[in-house]
C-alpha cells in the first residue's frame, strides 16, 4: 500500500525514481525514464532559471509524463580571502604541471534556492509535477507556495533528525539517503558529525518513525536491490550510478573510462573537490583529499571553482582523474545501455525478485 500510495502521487508505474544528477542526467535521460513508467529527474542546482527553465522544456519536448526537478538548498558560502588564497596557491605547481595557470580568485559559482527567487518565480509558472530537494529546505513560504501549485515535494535526509525536519515542513516523502549513495552527500550541516548510515538501516529507522514514505538510496543497482529496500520499509527506490553509464548520460569519456575500471571497486568520501563531502570514483582527486585537513577546504561551492578549473587543465592534456566523478559503491554494477532499457531491466529484475518472495 505504501509503494502503491507514492507511485500514484508521483504519477509513476513503476517504485524507481532516476536520481537527479547535476551535470550528469540529461533531460533526454529524464524523459526517457518517465517514458518507460519511472520517475526521470534533472538536477538543476548548477544552472540559473533561465538555464532550469529550459532544462524543462526540453524534457516537456520529449515526454507528457512527470518528472523530477532537483534543487540544492545549502548555507550559501561564506567567503574566506585567506582560506581561497592558501587554497589557490595549494594547486599552483599541479596547474603548472598541465601548463595552466590556476584561477586568480574563485566564487560562489551556484546560487543556493534559498536565495534565489528567480529560480522559485520559474518553478511556480512551470509547475513540474514534482521538485526534490538536497542539503536542507528552502524556507516555510517558498515550501507553501510549491505545495499550493500543486507540486509534489521530496527532500533527501541522511538521519533520523533531517527526516523529522522534512516530514515536519510538510515535504509529501523523504529520500533516505545511505553512506553508500554517489555524489554529494544531502547532509543538512556538512561540518556536524556524519552518523554514516548505510541505505539499509538508514531505510528501517525512518520507515518506523515517520509519517512519510521513505525512498531508499545509495547502493541499489538492480532489481534485486529494489525489491530488498522495500521489504525493508521502503516505497520506492532512487538509483543514480545505475544509470551513469547510460546512453543518454552526459558523463564524458575520462568519467565513462574511470566506471568501466578497477577504480569503481574503490570509491571515496571526499571534500577536496567541491567543498562539501561527495562519494567518487578514485581518482587523483580522491588521492589528494586524503591528506587535506577540512579547515583548509572553501565553503562550497568555493572550492568547486578550482576543482573545475584543474579538471579542465588536466583534460587539456589528456588526464581525466580530477574530474568530479561521482559514483557510489555499487558503481561495477552499472549497466551501458538506454536509459529506457535500463528501467525495463530493473523492472523485470524486481518483478522476479518478488515473484521469489511470494513462491
Amino acid at each position: 500500500m505504501n509503494t502503491r500510495h507514492l507511485t500514484r502521487l508521483l504519477g509513476i508505474e513503476l517504485p524507481i525514481i532516476q536520481a537527479p544528477m547535476a551535470g550528469v542526467s540529461s533531460p533526454a535521460m529524464a524523459a526517457a525514464v518517465s517514458e518507460a513508467g519511472a520517475l526521470g529527474s534533472i538536477g538543476v542546482g548548477a544552472t540559473d532559471a533561465g538555464g532550469a527553465q529550459a532544462m524543462i522544456a526540453a524534457v516537456r519536448e520529449r515526454t507528457a509524463r512527470s518528472f523530477n526537478v532537483n534543487l540544492f538548498c545549502h548555507r550559501p558560502a561564506v567567503a574566506k580571502d585567506s582560506v581561497e588564497r592558501a587554497w589557490i596557491d595549494r594547486f599552483r605547481a599541479l596547474f603548472a604541471q598541465y601548463g595552466a595557470p590556476p584561477p586568480d580568485h574563485l566564487s560562489e559559482i551556484y546560487q543556493s534556492f534559498v536565495t534565489d527567487d528567480a529560480m522559485m518565480r520559474m518553478l511556480i509558472a512551470e509547475r513540474p509535477a514534482v521538485v526534490s530537494f538536497h542539503f536542507g529546505l528552502p524556507p516555510a513560504d517558498a515550501i507553501g507556495a510549491l505545495r499550493d501549485a500543486g507540486i509534489v515535494l521530496l527532500a533527501s535526509a541522511t538521519n533520523l533528525v533531517e527526516a523529522q525536519v522534512i516530514a515536519a515542513a510538510g515535504v509529501d516523502a523523504v529520500v533516505a539517503q545511505g553512506w553508500e549513495a554517489g555524489g554529494h552527500r544531502g547532509v543538512f550541516d556538512p561540518d556536524a558529525p556524519d552518523d554514516r548510515l548505510g541505505t539499509a538501516a538508514l531505510v528501517r529507522r525512518l520507515a518506523g518513525s515517520i509519517d512519510r514514505p521513505v525512498i531508499a538510496a545509495g547502493g541499489i543497482m538492480d532489481g534485486a536491490g529494489i525489491a530488498a529496500a522495500l521489504r525493508l520499509g521502503a516505497a520506492a527506490a532512487q538509483l543514480g550510478t545505475a544509470f551513469l553509464a547510460s546512453d543518454e548520460s552526459l558523463a564524458d569519456a575520462g568519467y565513462r573510462a574511470a566506471l568501466a575500471s578497477d577504480a569503481a571497486h574503490r570509491t571515496a568520501m571526499v571534500r577536496a573537490v567541491s567543498g562539501r563531502p561527495a562519494r567518487i570514483l578514485a581518482n587523483n582527486f580522491a588521492a589528494l583529499d586524503a591528506d587535506i585537513a577540512r579547515a583548509a577546504i572553501p565553503d562550497y561551492p568555493i572550492a568547486y571553482d578550482l576543482g573545475k578549473a584543474l579538471n579542465a587543465a588536466a583534460n587539456a592534456r589528456g588526464e581525466y582523474g580530477y574530474g568530479a566523478q561521482w559514483a557510489g559503491q555499487g558503481a561495477p554494477l552499472a549497466r551501458a545501455m538506454p536509459a529506457a532499457d535500463i528501467v525495463a531491466v530493473l523492472a523485470a529484475e524486481l518483478a522476479a525478485a518478488m515473484d521469489r518472495d511470494h513462491g
